[in-house]
């Protein structure tokens, strides 16, 4: 029974790293080509759709002036943008707030809608309910603590137009504007860029695959429509809509220059709630949508689901079963110095431990490349700090992925069988 387990994990561990190898190879072919081509602002687009920006915002009064002065400041015609805030069921002065920035010359005259709204749904029910009022050709949506960099709207539009049949929308890089505050903040730093500049932009290469990112991304106004909304009962609704895109046959194109900036917690206990609600609303959408496995849909949806699945079923097993293992063999052996006569119930034949160790050690020199390679790709971030932290993080900050996901499906579980309400968790912000 002991080799079994161990052979499980040898064989998971190893398709998990034939699966990195594929994708960071995609992702240095997207590099490559693109340093090949000069960098083009589009500043001088033949046509400006029009765009409504939408920001929805939940007690967002320390961040929300600042969030809504940087879209005012997008280098993208005024009059081709509006732009609409929802002030969702707010209790403190988010509303005030905007209404105060609203009043200044400087923006008299733009078509800003401050929305008052008091209705369910979370973040999904307020984008439904402004959507309402939207009246552009494309929506933008950006958090309430996005800080979107100048051109990061016209790249995205400029993205959208190479194929506009196609791209049903298309989505940028988000960079967190606080990743030096904590050994936390950098670890999230680290996999935030890995994540955009290896995985996105490898999936994008190889397949022409996309997910949005909850904020920082247009998708089309009719498609929107078409699809009904924004899912009131995900919780990761990013995630929901980007499979109602992908079963509609368009594409989530990705825009690499558009970037906006955004908060990332600087507590455990508040990046532990965040990153919990991801991992149970991104569960809750697998299950929902692994129907498509067993029909004639894209099989981009198919490698998308796969890919889901086996992250946060099949690896994570893998992982919590090898992690198991070697803390039991490692109690056995501090035991066995005291006693000799006490041998672990997982005694392996050695081929089977070398193949292991083999399997370990690559899947973490890969870890550690991969970051390098995305350190690597962004202008001041390849220094000796994130180097060192790239190495320790996979020991400390990577572990916790364990617990997140195991917790998120616990209560996914509980949930389904005692048909409790998921209950959405809004990330604290700070000045």
């Amino acid at each position: 029974m002991s080799d079994v387990l161990l052979l499980f994990t040898i064989v998971s561990v190893w398709i998990a790293v034939f699966q990195s190898i594929v994708i960071m190879a995609g992702a240095i072919k997207f590099i490559q080509r693109q340093n090949r081509s000069p960098l083009v602002v589009p500043t001088h687009m033949e046509n400006y759709p029009t765009v409504t920006v939408m920001v929805p915002a939940h007690n967002e009064e320390l961040v929300i002036a600042t969030t809504v002065e940087r879209i005012f400041n997008l280098n993208y015609p005024p009059d081709k943008v509006q732009v609409i805030v929802i002030a969702d069921n707010c209790s403190d002065r988010t509303a005030d707030k905007l209404k105060e920035l609203k009043n200044r010359p400087a923006y008299e005259g733009r078509d800003f809608t401050i929305f008052e709204r008091t209705g369910k749904g979370g973040k999904s029910g307020a984008l439904n309910d402004a959507f309402e009022l939207a009246t552009g050709e494309w929506i933008c949506i950006y958090d309430a603590d996005a800080a979107p960099e100048r051109n990061a709207l016209a790249f995205l539009v400029q993205k959208a137009l190479e194929k506009p049949e196609l791209y049903g929308a298309v989505f940028g890089r988000n960079k967190p504007r606080n990743r030096n505050r904590n050994f936390l903040t950098k670890c999230i730093n680290l996999e935030i860029i890995t994540s955009q500049r290896i995985y996105h932009t490898g999936m994008w290469e190889l397949f022409k695959i996309g997910t949005i990112p909850g904020t920082n991304f247009i998708m089309k106004a009719d498609l929107i429509r078409d699809i009904g909304g924004f899912d009131t009962d995900a919780i990761t609704e990013d995630t929901a809509i980007s499979f109602e895109i992908m079963t509609r046959g368009k594409l989530i194109a990705l825009a690499t220059q558009a970037e906006a900036y955004q908060q990332e917690p600087e507590k455990l206990s508040v990046y532990m709630k965040q990153r919990q609600r991801w991992a149970k609303g991104n569960y809750d959408v697998v299950i929902h949508n692994i129907r498509h496995l067993f029909q004639p849909m894209s099989w981009r949806i198919k490698v998308q689901l796969f890919y889901y699945m086996a992250s946060y079923f099949w690896f994570l097993l893998a992982i919590v079963i090898s992690d198991i293992i070697f803390v039991i063999n490692f109690i056995y052996r501090g035991l066995a110095l005291f006693d000799p006569t006490i041998i672990s119930p997982f005694a392996f034949s050695g081929t089977l431990f070398v193949f292991f160790v083999i399997a370990w050690a690559l899947m973490y020199f890969l870890y550690v490349l991969q970051i390098n390679l995305a350190l690597a790709t962004d202008i001041g971030q390849s220094n000796v700090d994130n180097f060192i932290v790239s190495f320790v993080s996979y020991f400390t900050y990577s572990q916790l992925f364990i617990i997140i996901s195991l917790r998120a499906f616990y209560s996914l579980i509980v949930d389904k069988l005692f048909g409790r309400k998921a209950k959405w968790y809004k990330t604290e912000r700070f000045g």
